[in-house]
């Protein structure tokens, strides 16, 4: 898969989440590295080619907000300034706060649900690394389209997708605000060329997407030329 280009280390001294987490990003595509402490991190850090860090806050004799701000404090280390994800079960904003100060990306209170937490590293790593990233996130008012997974999200919920569906607006996304013909659309459906046959998945399309599909922001239609995906 392509985020197999990223490597993720994995800092929390509760061995059960450590497994999980690594278990989980790997069938996720990620290279994955852990350590149980802040001492392991910095070994870490040293030998391993890693992208980002996710960091647990609460940590024995070197909590993750300690750990990250003389790590960011240290700028003659070429990777000093790398992303970094925080765990917490601490939800004050003053822990936050204190956490941003340091130098942290994002938070994620404990306890979270995966899928968010795909959603996060993905948007910190295409930022980060624009150019590495291949899948790209479209947002369409509540509702975000990841390209690369070709899945559609509301909130942290997928949304169902036909496989019709699906193609058409990953045909879409790969040309945002790009007019498309219903020629155009129907030859790469593999459908038969009628208007009738696009016009059908396009509705059932914007009932996914569209809060009033009968006035649809996003999926619009260009009189007397065809349709255009318009993303926030």
């Amino acid at each position: 898969m392509a985020e197999r280009s990223f490597t993720l280390l994995v800092v929390d001294d509760d061995r059960r989440l450590r497994d999980l987490l690594e278990k989980y990003l790997m069938e996720q595509g990620f290279w994955v590295v852990t350590a149980q402490s802040a001492e392991e991190a910095r070994a870490r850090l040293n030998n391993d080619n890693i992208d980002l860090i996710i960091l647990d806050s609460m940590m024995p004799h070197e909590s993750g907000v300690q750990f990250i701000q003389k790590w960011r404090a240290d700028h003659s280390h070429p990777k000093y300034n790398l992303p970094v994800l925080m765990l917490t079960a601490l939800g004050d904003v003053e822990n936050r706060i204190e956490g941003l100060e340091a130098g942290v990306d994002d938070y994620l209170s404990k306890p979270f649900e995966p899928r968010e937490l795909i959603l996060r590293l993905h948007k910190l790593l295409e930022r980060v690394y624009e150019n590495r990233f291949p899948n790209k996130l479209i947002k369409l008012g509540k509702y975000i389209y990841d390209v690369g997974r070709e899945m559609l999200y509301h909130g942290n919920e997928i949304v169902y997708l036909t496989t019709l569906e699906g193609n058409l607006l990953k045909i879409f996304s790969a040309q945002p605000n790009v007019v498309l013909t219903r020629e155009e659309l129907a030859d790469k459906l593999g459908l038969n060329p009628s208007i009738r046959n696009v016009d059908v998945q396009m509705a059932r399309l914007r009932k996914k997407i569209e809060d009033d599909p009968k006035q649809p922001l996003y999926l619009q239609t260009v009189r007397h030329r065809g349709y255009v995906l318009r993303p926030n």
